[in-house]
């Protein structure tokens, strides 16, 4: 590699001084960023038409490129992560490099006493070849950010979204490769129904191991993909990118047995990860039916089922339509995950609540039926609401599709695990499990409605119904109020007084409209209808607060962040990492019962447990790629480090006391 760099160097130095062929940006993403946060950089590199740029591992030859920085005192900044590149042969040798734009990005920490204007400098030295000669560059780059709220503006995170999205994302399990002479064979944990389209091809990143211009044999074997070429020498853990057409996965590798691929591997089907990533979401959503933020949409059940049981209605029709209600929200909120994701964007499951403005929807709906079950107006004209609580298969389906949406802040067993599973599957196989969790959620109903014996169980109806009505509003209440603090946490105080005075005027709305009903007269909501379109606009005024330097701290809780994690475990010690978000209350339900308790809090004391929290009640887009390599959709996640441990425990989303503490204690 040398000798070919050096002879091609030695034509380089007879170009112009100065000419440069790559064009080289340093640019953040933020340009105030918060004290004590992170902010994205990139080097938004664009190689002149016939050169090009190279990988962190160049190959057999060329050379990577060397940063030196310049940084105000406190600040750090991580390694640089490169986008998936392409195989280039000159005269039999393997480059690996870039010939179109990219964008590397690095990770800079904020000092938590930052003030003011922060200059950041990159002495950048390179190399840019063509077919026939290359030519050393260097570059002087510099940006001043300005110690801020860290807020992004949206051209520039669109920007940086799509450079994201060309990154390798990591993979949670860890290979083997084996050398025996000269033949290599890598072993890549990789789920038989995950998408991998494009030829496949692994970039090593660790020198001296793989023989770069050597063919690769990329075979799909079950749960696995394996790599057969030709190896120089074995050593310890190797790292690299395995690729399939420009997705991008990293890997790393320790040395051991590779059995090679069974004869029936082409006889795998392929759906069978599929198959059991949907029955887990069926079995999740099943669960989902006790937790605590679908408990409140249980009244409108209970009120549609005893009434269908009493009028001799059709229950098989009103079973079929709630649960078509409930399947095409999920698929609805599912098919809009996956196109967001398809598009760079960096998202979870229940990503909707991650915007104020649809908390301070679902504020006014929770509020509206809140009131309506508590006798203040009806809706004899059909509408959501009113469908919610009264006789035929448009109510049940209306109530289906609001017990999906209010259910999307909860987590309950198997089902992160299977949402997680989706988002690597072929968008066919995805969907079907987004419809399994609505299929789980509808489950109770669809029995019921099916099965005459579970029918005779429900109480017949009487005067007890008018009462219950009103005793239900109770926890609709409550869910009102969870949710003007929860969008008091996403938009700051001025959000919160905006929710409030629009849930207010949509209450004076709907009272008025119950005063001119109890009078009898026509057209009852239309001197309120004002004031509704009124409250409704209020979601035009709210917007996210700006980001805070630091996560809340819980039980001593330390804010989350990789290099935090990394120092912890490299100075082996054990760590609890959680991550939650305002909006999620089965994680709110969690912290309260288990991780903020007295018996907890003095376990992980005694154990000397450092515990870090993510908050991703925004959407922090750096915590959801790391939720994401830990295979899951969403918050809730606890991850427990043990000492000694290559890989976390992923620990249950249903948390207990005793389990803490039995970690806490060495268990």
């Amino acid at each position: 590699m040398a000798l070919m760099f050096w002879l091609f160097a030695g034509v380089a130095f007879a170009q112009a001084p100065g000419q440069q062929h790559v064009q080289i940006s340093l640019i953040a993403e933020s340009d105030h960023p918060a004290p004590g946060g992170e902010v994205i950089l990139a080097l938004a590199s664009i190689p002149e038409k016939g050169w090009h740029a190279y990988w962190l591992n160049p190959g057999d030859a060329g050379l990577p490129a060397r940063a030196e920085w310049t940084l105000p005192r406190g600040a750090t900044v991580g390694e640089f992560r490169y986008p998936v590149p392409q195989r280039l042969t000159i005269a039999g040798l393997m480059n690996y490099v870039y010939e179109g734009p990219f964008a590397p990005l690095v990770t800079l920490k904020i000092p938590a006493d930052a003030s003011g204007s922060l200059p950041i400098r990159l002495k950048l030295s390179y190399l840019v070849c063509t077919d026939a000669i290359c030519v050393p560059g260097k570059a002087d780059l510099s940006t001043t950010l300005q110690i801020g709220d860290g807020s992004v503006a949206s051209d520039r995170r669109a920007q940086f979204d799509a450079w994201r999205a060309a990154l390798p994302r990591p993979l949670g399990a860890e290979g083997k490769y084996q050398l025996q002479g000269k033949a290599l064979r890598l072993s890549v944990p990789f789920p038989a129904a995950a998408k991998a389209e494009g030829e496949g091809y692994f970039f090593p990143a660790t020198h001296g191991v793989f023989d770069y211009a050597a063919p690769q044999k990329v075979t799909r074997d079950g749960d696995r993909v394996l790599v057969d070429t030709t190896g120089l020498k074995a050593a310890g853990p190797v790292e690299g990118l395995l690729a399939f057409g420009k997705q991008g996965f990293w890997v790393r590798a320790v040395s051991g047995t590779v059995p090679a691929a069974s004869a029936a591997a082409p006889a795998q089907v392929p759906w069978s990860g599929a198959i059991l990533a949907f029955l887990g979401a069926v079995l999740g959503g099943l669960i989902l039916n006790i937790m605590p933020c679908v408990f409140p949409i249980l009244s409108l059940k209970a009120l549609s089922l005893a009434k269908a049981n009493a009028e001799g209605g059709s229950p098989r029709a009103e079973a079929l339509a709630y649960t078509a209600g409930v399947v095409l929200v999920c698929l609805a909120l599912g098919g809009g995950l996956l196109a967001l994701r398809a598009g760079g964007a960096t998202l979870g499951w229940a990503f909707q609540l991650q915007d104020p403005r649809v908390i301070l929807v679902l504020l006014l709906l929770v509020t509206g039926i809140s009131f309506n079950l508590a006798g203040l107006f009806e809706l004899s004209a059909p509408g959501f609401v009113n469908r919610a609580a009264s006789k035929g298969t448009g109510g049940a389906f209306a109530t289906g599709a609001l017990a999906a949406f209010v259910a999307t802040p909860c987590t309950g067993p198997f089902m992160g695990a299977a949402l997680g599973a989706a988002l690597v599957l072929p968008w066919p196989a995805a969907l079907a499990v987004f419809g399994g969790l609505g299929l789980g959620i509808a489950l109770p109903f669809l029995l019921l409605g099916f099965v005459p014996a579970f029918r005779r169980l429900l109480p017949k109806p009487g005067a007890w119904m008018e009462t219950l009505r009103r005793i239900l509003s109770v926890p609709m209440f409550l869910t009102a109020l969870a949710l003007a603090w929860v969008l008091g946490k996403q938009a700051g105080v001025a959000g919160m007084t905006i929710g409030l005075a629009a849930a207010l005027l949509a209450t004076l709305g709907l009272w008025w409209t119950g005063l001119r009903q109890r009078r009898g007269k026509a057209l009852a909501w239309l001197p309120a209808a004002p004031l509704l379109l009124i409250a409704i606009s209020g979601i035009a005024f709210v917007s996210a607060a700006p980001a805070g330097a630091e996560a809340k701290a819980v039980a001593g809780a330390e804010p989350f962040s990789e290099a935090r994690l990394a120092e912890l475990t490299a100075q082996g010690k054990p760590v609890f990492a959680y991550f939650t978000a305002d909006w999620c209350l089965t994680c709110k339900v969690n912290e309260k019962a288990v991780i903020e308790t007295d018996a907890v809090a003095k376990a992980l004391a005694d154990g000397k447990v450092t515990v870090l929290v993510g908050d991703w009640t925004n959407g922090d887009p750096q915590l959801g790629r790391f939720i994401e390599k830990h295979n899951r959709a969403g918050v809730p996640l606890y991850l427990w480090y043990k000492p000694g441990e290559a890989e976390p425990r992923v620990l249950p989303q249903i948390l207990t006391q005793d389990m803490l503490r039995s970690l806490a204690s060495g268990g």
